[in-house]
């Protein structure tokens, strides 16, 4: 497993390592640090098989919003947690609207931070109990209708939530890579977004986790 940890303080970021493997006893982690968004996305670049991104809300060079457009643009499968040293809801809100796989303050427990991981790790979206409530609230006060996808769209789109890549995709559905890429782009303009992620949690608002014949 490969982590990329992005936080301006070395302490913290040496802190996050050392806590990150307990993530699976079972594998070994390694754990990239990036002091800086510029560095974070070099790294990025340079390491495709990353499987997660810790990234600091608060970085000297741009802030958490900012970074999670641009990792959606390059790297639209691979999840980004944000790590705030501030309990702020509409921070939580406006990251997770953006794209992230999670939210998490840097006051919470280890365990937490792990089990918050490994949910997302898992295709899941995590926010902490104290947000997700008024989340929720936020979600259903956006009007709207659901878009609407054909059965082939539909079926990618229930692979995509429970986290599979375009890889697994294309050999679960008998599908070429490119079709594949074409039906989840499909998805994304139908949403409205710009992220897998951000699919996710818009379907689930919409029912498609459902099974197909009780979608919408």
């Amino acid at each position: 497993m490969k982590i990329l940890v992005v936080d301006d303080h070395a302490l913290v970021r040496a802190g996050l390592s050392q806590v990150l493997q307990g993530l699976d006893p079972a594998e070994t982690t390694l754990v990239l640090e990036a002091p800086d968004c510029t560095s974070a996305f070099a790294l990025a670049q340079s390491h495709p098989d990353l499987d997660l991104v810790l990234l600091d809300y608060h970085l000297p060079d741009m802030n958490g919003l900012a970074a999670l457009a641009v990792f959606g643009d390059k790297h639209p499968e691979l999840p980004v947690v944000i790590l705030s040293g501030s309990a702020n809801p509409s921070i939580a809100q406006r990251v997770l609207a953006q794209g992230a796989a999670g939210f998490i303050t840097k006051s919470g427990l280890s365990e937490e931070l792990l089990h918050a991981l490994r949910q997302v790790l898992l295709g899941e979206v995590y926010l902490q109990p104290d947000f997700a409530a008024q989340h929720h609230a936020a979600l259903q006060s956006n009007a709207g209708k659901a878009p609407i996808f054909t059965q082939r769209q539909q079926e990618v789109l229930q692979l995509l939530m429970a986290g599979h890549s375009n890889r697994d995709i294309s050999e679960s559905l008998s599908l070429s890579d490119e079709t594949v890429k074409n039906h989840v782009s499909s998805i994304l303009r139908g949403f409205g977004v710009k992220t897998r992620t951000q699919a996710a949690l818009e379907a689930g608002r919409w029912g498609y986790d459902k099974p197909l014949s009780a979608v919408r």
